[in-house]
């Protein structure tokens, strides 16, 4: 990058810049980030969100509103309850994962690529959205 903000013949935009870094905020939060990686695949409530982070249903909420402020998640009303889907996130989150990885490797030389989030605890929510489950997968050994 120059000294104007130009990086590969790209003027720096200022706005877009801005914008990207309120997605970034937004998705910092780890339980953000469990709640935008659930939400990629399917439709759900917030009391099954609540119920998949541990969380209250309001904590749940604060979380959301925040998510929907950045545009990354999108509600729909059915009576009383709210359900809400991802936006387009599906790229930033293998993207996130990606980075994290590379970034663990670089750390440690020598260790064994696996992504962050197969290393830690994920959870899955079944077609109902009624129950949370966690699922460990194992690094691969090499022999």
């Amino acid at each position: 990058m120059d000294a104007q903000g130009q990086s590969q013949g790209q003027p720096w935009d200022t706005e877009a810049a801005d914008r990207a870094v309120a997605v970034l905020k937004a998705v910092a939060d780890p339980s953000r980030y469990r709640l935008l990686w659930a939400l990629s695949g399917q439709e759900l409530p917030v009391s099954a969100l609540a119920e998949l982070l541990g969380a209250h249903v309001a904590a749940t909420s604060q979380h959301l509103a925040k998510l929907r402020a950045a545009g990354l998640v999108v509600p729909r009303r059915e009576g009383t309850r709210i359900y809400y889907r991802a936006a387009d996130v599906r790229g930033l989150l293998d993207e996130a994962a990606l980075v994290a990885r590379a970034a663990a490797g670089a750390a440690v030389p020598g260790a064994p690529a696996e992504p962050a989030a197969a290393a830690a605890q994920e959870q899955t929510v079944t077609a109902r959205g009624t129950r949370a489950r966690a699922v460990r997968r194992r690094p691969a050994t090499e022999h």
